[in-house]
């Protein structure tokens, strides 16, 4: 019982309030680490020294193999918790967003290594970004990144609405002016040829590959560039006036708690 109140506070990072237990960093940096490794698993010329993809492999292992001793031990002991207590309560805890993740960090490849088809679906090795979530369990700035984002959900949905609108009608209106008008491009013989232009210019990316040229369609467009302008500007203003509504709050919270414990230490020093 004692060995696992120990993980516990090892592994669960409520259970701590001054920053992550060495055993979390050392969780941390490995993703960190495996990161840098499958960037480099890519290059074509580490691809063809055998070192550089035995040491890969050995990495990979040695991080499926840790990362599945993490996630036995996080059901192991989440127990501790009295909502994950029993077999319910570990089931309820294995359903977690943030243990499905971890599930997701080293399953898939795990399996794979254990019927021996490691390098048969190498496309498996994208579900490694799962592992990106193992930090954010780690970092309160995506806790507030996600709290920020369901307290502006209905903004954004709505100016998620009306990009998608405007696109639409840029589409509609270029395919019919330069589609089905003067121009004749190809790239706008129809409304879904025409969206792919419609989406570029409006997020200001501007790849070049596709322009209208005809006096009518360059004005157009000229006028769609402008809006597209307020398209992007208006959903980063959403969210950043969210953020930092949530970054305040929580700063003001954290400054109450601190206040209240002030007061509680200050009483206690009176009684005695």
């Amino acid at each position: 019982m004692e060995l696992k109140r120990r993980l516990y506070l090892a592994l669960a990072p409520e259970a701590r309030r001054n920053g992550l237990s060495l055993t979390n960093a050392f969780i941390v940096g490995l993703v960190i680490i495996s990161f840098l490794f499958l960037a480099l698993e890519t290059e074509p010329t580490l691809q063809a020294i055998p070192r550089w993809q035995q040491a890969f492999g050995i990495f990979n292992v040695a991080v499926i193999i840790i990362f599945a001793i993490e996630y036995a031990a996080r059901v192991w002991c989440a127990g501790i918790d009295p909502q994950f207590r029993g077999l319910r309560g570990r089931l309820r805890y294995m359903g977690q967003f943030y243990s499905i993740a971890d599930l997701l960090a080293f399953l898939p490849e795990f399996v794979l290594m254990l019927i021996g088809a490691g390098n048969s679906l190498l496309v498996l090795r994208v579900l490694r970004l799962a592992r990106l979530v193992k930090i954010a369990r780690f970092i309160p700035a995506f806790e507030a990144l996600g709290a920020a984002v369901r307290r502006a959900s209905s903004l954004l949905l709505t100016s998620l609405a009306l990009a998608v609108t405007l696109v639409y009608v840029s589409a509609v209106l270029l395919y019919f002016v330069e589609g089905v008008g003067g121009g004749h491009q190809e790239a706008f013989a129809s409304i879904p040829r025409s969206i792919w232009w419609a989406v570029a210019t409006l997020t200001t990316v501007g790849y070049g590959d596709v322009y209208p040229v005809t006096p009518l369609g360059r004005f157009c467009a000229g006028i769609i560039a402008i809006a597209g302008i307020g398209v992007v500007a208006l959903p980063a203003g959403v969210f950043a006036s969210a953020f930092s509504d949530e970054l305040r709050e929580r700063e003001l919270s954290r400054l109450k708690e601190e206040l209240e414990q002030t007061r509680a230490d200050a009483a206690a020093e009176n009684r005695e």
